[in-house]
């Protein structure tokens, strides 16, 4: 595969150059202490410091730069087919409740982007599910009509703007989208303007939940906080067992500029042929950014490159004037029982808070995880709050089958990953890393441009599963609960949070 054709960086971080925030380098106090700098932590640390409460934001790695940093930004309430299964899972007000929280995150988005004066290339944008699958006409229907109940501006239509005919799709107005990252730094510097602190390179290892909490940090600091929120994409500490209600899924992403007149003039999702998602971005006067995500899979299983291919083949197929400029990946989790779980960590849990499981749609669910948490910690009513408790018990029943397909494929991957077949060390390439069987361990070893081996435990620091190497992106990556790890073994992405450990071969 050529250099042209690998993963390499994101949109949203070449256009939004950041100013560096300082490690932690001494013991801090703070009333509330948020672990995780992407859309939900900030959001939530920029709510409780308009409150009046003094904020420490610790990041592992830079702001807004892990999952915030690679999403598809639409900031949405249609959620793919989401409706019609809340109404039957959760009932009407369930789908009323998160129709509501949802759209009340646009409105909070779009205020505070005024507010702010945030320049961060906000669109009203319809949105809309569709399928080419005649086949599937009647479940758009019924989500449209669910997504309509449920208080959304949701219709059912034939007629959209992408240049292929589709069955059907699900239309909602009024929604929008923008540059996260713009959007995001500007937040991080009014939040450090009121008195808010941001700490990255700062990994927090230890959390011991008494009065107050204290954090310990891989920089040797100590953080003490009344209040602790866990906004690290998937939970770094889970105390209430909720990596066994969470799935991860990884996305490939194309982006590149069409003719302003290919614009398809709304944003489209399919969970059809392996999920497509369509939007388009401001770029200049005569050319749009087009950004098309799909091909997704679990992150450490099969040939990313092979799935990179088909997306690009699919977005240079259907849009002809189609340049391609960047590629880069996304992830994210998605809970057995489609609803994020933000709120209390677990169910003794008196001053931790979490959110996580947002399947794919962290926008609004971020900003409505930091109003919702917000709002719990200094004592307001939230009316969804329940919707979205973590410690719920009442889906549980329901959720049941999901639950065990989600942990069938963990403990296949736990046991079959270690029963693979291993290549010779001597017949991989340079750029490419296998698993491989050295001395009766199970070994990651990766051999960089210039031939050198790089050679690590194969065991993810989070709970031992076995890593496999996703050549697109050179990393090692956890199929069981989504760790990723650099060449040199360093931790990309939790849960994990220490790197793997450096082996000789």
């Amino acid at each position: 595969m050529s250099e042209k054709q690998q993963v390499s960086s994101s949109y949203w971080l070449d256009t939004a150059p950041d100013g560096r925030h300082p490690a932690l380098a001494e013991d801090l106090d703070v009333d509330v202490a948020v672990i995780g700098a992407g859309i939900a932590g900030l959001c939530t640390a920029w709510e409780l410091t308009r409150a009046g409460r003094s904020v420490a934001v610790l990041e592992a790695g830079r702001v807004a730069a892990g999952v915030t940093g690679h999403t598809t930004a639409k900031v949405t309430a249609l959620h793919s087919l989401v409706y019609d299964k809340l109404r039957r899972t959760r009932g009407p007000e369930g789908a009323r409740l998160y129709a509501r929280s949802q759209s009340e995150a646009i409105e909070r988005a779009a205020g505070i982007a005024t507010e702010l004066g945030i320049d961060c290339d906000w669109e009203a944008r319809s949105a809309y599910t569709y399928a080419r699958d005649p086949g599937k006409v009647e479940e758009l229907r019924a989500e449209a009509r669910a997504a309509a109940e449920a208080g959304l501006p949701a219709e059912f239509v034939t007629e959209t703007g992408l240049p292929f005919e589709v069955a059907g799709a699900v239309r909602v107005t009024g929604q929008a989208q923008f540059h996260p990252r713009k959007y995001l730094l500007a937040l991080a510097a009014d939040l450090v303007e009121g008195g808010g602190r941001i700490f990255e390179d700062t990994t927090v290892l230890g959390l011991d939940e008494g009065e107050p909490c204290r954090l310990s940090t891989a920089t040797g600091a100590t953080v003490r906080a009344r209040d602790v929120v866990v906004a690290t994409h998937y939970p770094i500490f889970d105390r209430a067992l909720l990596f066994a209600r969470l799935t991860p899924k990884r996305e490939l992403v194309v982006a590149g500029t069409i003719p302003a007149g290919q614009d398809p003039g709304g944003m489209f999702i399919t969970p059809d042929e392996n999920t497509r998602s369509v939007r388009t971005a401001p770029y200049d006067g005569d050319r749009r950014l087009l950004i098309v995500t799909g091909e997704h899979f679990t992150p450490g299983t099969g040939d990313t490159r092979e799935r990179l291919e088909r997306l690009t083949a699919w977005a240079t197929g259907h849009f002809p004037g189609l340049d391609v400029t960047h590629r880069w990946a996304t992830q994210d989790n998605t809970p057995t029982d489609t609803v994020p779980m933000v709120g209390p960590l677990h169910p003794g849990a008196r001053h931790s808070y979490v959110a996580t499981g947002f399947g794919g749609w962290g926008m609004t669910g971020g900003i409505m995880a930091g109003r919702l948490l917000a709002a719990q910690i200094t004592g307001e009513e939230c009316e969804w709050s329940g919707l979205y408790d973590p410690r719920r018990v009442k889906p549980a029943v329901r959720e049941a089958p999901s639950f065990l397909k989600t942990q069938a494929k963990v403990a296949g991957h736990f046991v079959g990953d270690r029963l693979r077949p291993s290549p010779p060390v001597e017949s991989l390439p340079p750029g490419e890393g296998a698993v491989v069987r050295a001395g009766g361990h199970r070994l990651a070893v990766y051999r960089d441009d210039d031939g050198a081996l790089h050679a690590f435990s194969a065991r993810c620091t989070h709970l031992g599963c076995l890593v496999d190497f996703n050549a697109a992106e050179r990393a090692w990556e956890c199929p069981c609960h989504g760790s990723r790890f650099d060449t040199d073994g360093k931790v990309i992405q939790g849960p994990a949070t220490k790197p793997l450990e450096r082996r000789d071969i």
